[in-house]
């Protein structure tokens, strides 16, 4: 990364953190420069004012038929994934017990009267949770950065609450309590004498409010663990496809990829920032990754297409690629996957 002189950036909380200027940070905004910027205001507007003819009506519940009570801790090399729901994760390996976007709030939201509401229980009760040692969050939209959530956490785990650049801010003005440290693209932290983590770009974007865009960085996870590397991809784009290969070139071969399946319609205005189920089978054959799982759906209806739509699509598009279901699979909140 090239650095060529420090600024300072006013968050929307009007808090400041000093920044040198970098092949993705501007002095005043973080950006992909293989990603796309954000739809305009004008845009965002376009799209909300012609949801009604197009917007497929969620049931107003989904329960899932699964519940996961987890083990205290996971030791030795095996790793144990469970599913919470949405873009949120329980990781235990190594005897450390590690939380992936949690958000256990009835709403994905910055009120708690509105705002997109959850279709079902998260798939492992808060009182269930073993000790918490860290926390991944990959960026501050509203849906992945729940302050609430990390606040709880911080109060019962006090955990460490890994996430990339300038999010840190939102969190601490709600909680000083959370233990936040901020990296930035490519750093790599290690979590534990087995376990390691790794900030790698992804094509999206990230705000909490009207004058913040891109205030604060957004990244993917590579985790590695002693059963082999997981690539954990909260949000992204598709685009060319080039930022899965690099995370091939650069940090396989992978075991393990979590890929985002679902917020994709209306694809004129959710192309840049989410992958549909076809995008995210193409996403796979770039990263290599040996066996994925999907997530970023079902929970919250962020957009457009229909609850089940996701999974039908993700099924469809693994035939059409001659690629095994099996190899990419669409877990319900509270189901649990283990590598060895």
């Amino acid at each position: 990364m090239k650095s060529f002189g420090a600024n300072r950036v006013m968050t929307s909380s009007g808090k400041t953190f000093s920044r040198p200027i970098s092949d993705h940070f501007d002095g005043r905004q973080f950006f992909d420069p293989d990603g796309a910027p954000p739809k305009s205001l004008r845009q965002v507007l376009r799209w909300q004012f012609s949801r009604d003819r197009r917007r497929q009506a969620w049931p107003k519940w989904a329960p899932s038929p699964h519940a996961d009570t987890p083990p205290a801790r996971v030791e030795g090399g095996r790793v144990r994934l469970s599913f919470v729901g949405h873009a949120s994760w329980l990781i235990q390996t190594s005897g450390l017990n590690m939380l992936i976007d949690p958000i256990w709030s009835e709403r994905a939201s910055p009120i708690r009267w509105a705002g997109p509401k959850r279709r079902n229980d998260p798939g492992i009760a808060f009182d269930a949770l073993p000790p918490i040692d860290a926390v991944l969050v990959s960026h501050g939209h509203y849906d992945h950065l729940d302050v609430a959530t990390l606040s709880r956490l911080a109060a019962r785990f006090s955990p460490r609450v890994i996430t990339p650049l300038g999010n840190d801010i939102s969190m601490r003005k709600a909680d000083r309590a959370i233990r936040a440290e901020t990296f930035d693209w490519h750093e790599r932290i290690e979590l534990s004498s087995s376990v390691a983590l790794t900030l790698v770009p992804t094509r999206h974007w990230t705000a909490r409010g009207l004058f913040d865009r891109n205030r604060a960085l957004w990244a993917s996870f590579v985790l590695e663990t002693p059963a082999g590397k997981i690539y954990i991809v909260c949000d992204s784009g598709y685009g060319d496809g080039k930022h899965f290969r690099r995370v091939a070139q650069t940090h396989g071969p992978l075991r393990l990829a979590i890929l985002p399946i679902g917020a994709y319609e209306p694809r004129w205005f959710m192309r840049d920032q989410h992958m549909n189920p076809a995008d995210a089978v193409m996403a796979l054959g770039d990263c290599g990754a040996e066996q994925a799982l999907a997530h970023h759906h079902g929970t919250f209806q962020l957009t457009d297409e229909a609850i089940d739509a996701p999974v039908s699509a993700l099924h469809a598009a693994l035939d059409e690629a001659k690629i095994p279901r099996e190899r990419f699979v669409a877990l319900k909140p509270g189901q649990v996957v283990e590598l060895s």
